[in-house]
């Protein structure tokens, strides 16, 4: 990485430069640098409102970039160890099925662990693609779902020679890592790409002692949430290439789906934070992993909670693990998760990343501060022994090995009839059903409705899990293949 390129960020600067230029707007955006809309002037501030500007030709195009966002994207690739880096303003969801499409065409088959985000599943219904799941390993404490581990992988391979690319999640939601080194080697060996889902790990690129990144471990392609521990503004995100992928193909892929009003505010926000970690990054997320080991120990200190972290290395489904993560079982408190997120929220105003049927997820980061960890840990000691009850009769496993009986985009765009949810067991889904977060989806569609299933989606529901991804907004509907059509 050349550090002194690395101070440079010249979608900003270009921003500076052309704020200076007072021109006057006869183009969009139409609230004209906030004139015609002062209550949102007042809201985000005139610098802010000023800087909400449309493409031309000082500040370039995302769509086909030549200058200034050519630069970014190019320090961008520097910073993170790539070939090539694109800037994503829709999100990791679009970076993950731009991903997704890069590599895989209809009929074409993908090896994937089946706990991957709602994003890869619309990514496949959107091309076609075919999914070779690997049902991950479970935590028999946690119940939550592992990494994949590198004997499933080959046994996958073996089964599915013809496979074109290998999804792997690095990290988990959880923290959790599988061997990416070996599986990229593998897979390589077998003519197969390697693709990571790193929504969860930007800062593997700059943290010391921090679990390999994709690039560093040989990954073809990566997507990262720079919104997520790299600091830009929520939406903001990259997609990462390795010297072997067509970077001008990427970029055609990505043009089908992504705006071509690119928000120079989330932009610019990928710029600044890009500079700050190539900067910054090494020390910042050394403070972050040091908070994240007291929060634990302060944590397990309670009684009742589980704090976790490398003491679950296993050296294959857990083969690393992300310290920054707070995860923390709670279930042995008789408390689900989405019970002690909820309570943390409404009674002592603290929000976290998420809570399951067993687990809650503070998400740290480098703006977190240990008296606001503090703040935390004194919640949930007073929670445990306010709420704490006897456990049993609740549910324990967070994954439920799916059942495929067609592909995701033929049960998507097939002739479906809706049903009462509770009628639909044996029936093939049509959509999807989820909780938010963590975006996982418990059923997709293609995959057969159980009665395991069915039981979840009822506990989740008496729990208070936001549960999303169906027509029917209140989830007592589900679209199923209607086979006498």
């Amino acid at each position: 990485m050349d550090r002194k390129a690395q101070e440079r960020a010249p979608i900003y600067e270009a921003l500076e430069k052309f704020g200076k230029m007072r021109v006057v707007p006869f183009d969009v955006p139409g609230h004209k640098r906030g004139r015609g809309n002062p209550e949102l002037a007042k809201l985000l501030g005139e610098k802010c409102v000023s800087m909400d500007v449309n493409s031309m030709k000082p500040l370039d195009n995302l769509c086909h970039p030549v200058s200034v966002i050519r630069d970014a994207e190019e320090l961008a690739a520097d910073a993170f160890g790539a070939a090539h880096a694109f800037l994503m303003v829709g999100g990791t969801t679009s970076a993950v099925q731009s991903m997704v499409m890069s590599v895989v065409k209809a009929g074409e088959k993908i090896i994937l662990p089946r706990n991957v985000h709602r994003s890869v599943m619309g990514a496949l219904v959107l091309c076609g693609a075919v999914p070779v799941y690997v049902d991950p390993e479970c935590d028999a404490q946690l119940g939550i779902p592992l990494g994949m581990s590198l004997a499933q992988v080959k046994a996958t391979i073996a089964r599915f020679p013809d496979a074109k690319a290998i999804l792997v999640n690095n990290p988990t939601y959880y923290g959790i890592c599988s061997d990416l080194r070996s599986i990229v080697n593998l897979a390589h060996e077998h003519g197969m790409l390697v693709i990571a889902d790193e929504a969860h790990g930007t800062h593997f690129y700059f943290g010391e002692g921090l679990p390999v990144s994709a690039m560093a471990a040989g990954a073809d392609m990566a997507a990262g949430s720079m919104h997520k521990s790299g600091g830009s503004l929520t939406q903001s995100s990259l997609l990462l290439a390795g010297k072997n992928m067509n970077g001008g193909h990427i970029r055609q892929i990505i043009n089908l789906t992504q705006t071509t009003s690119a928000s120079y505010l989330l932009l610019s926000s990928l710029d600044i934070s890009r500079r700050n970690l190539a900067l910054r990054g090494k020390e910042a997320f050394a403070e972050v992993a040091v908070l994240a080991d007291y929060a634990r120990e302060e944590i397990n200190d309670i009684g009742g909670y589980y704090a976790y972290s490398k003491e679950l290395i296993n050296g294959d489904s857990i083969f690393d693990f992300d310290r920054t993560k707070l995860s923390v079982y709670t279930l042995a408190l008789g408390l689900a998760g989405i019970e002690v997120y909820d309570i943390l929220r409404d009674d002592y105003d603290i929000q976290i990343e998420f809570g399951d049927l067993g687990n809650i997820l503070a998400y740290l980061s480098i703006g977190d501060r240990k008296r606001d960890i503090e703040r935390l840990v004194s919640a949930l000691s007073e929670i445990g022994r306010l709420y704490a009850k006897d456990k049993t009769g609740m549910m324990e496993n967070e994954y439920i090995p799916p059942e495929v009986a067609v592909t995701p985009q033929f049960a998507f765009y097939a002739n479906k009839k809706s049903l009462p949810i509770e009628q639909t067991e044996g029936m093939i889904c049509s959509e999807f059903v989820m909780c938010y977060p963590p975006g996982i989806p418990i059923l997709a569609p293609g995959e057969r409705v159980t009665k395991k299933i069915l039981d979840y989606i009822r506990y989740a529901k008496e729990k208070g899990c936001q549960m999303t991804g169906t027509e029917d907004p209140k989830i007592e509907r589900l679209n199923v293949l209607d086979t006498n059509a």
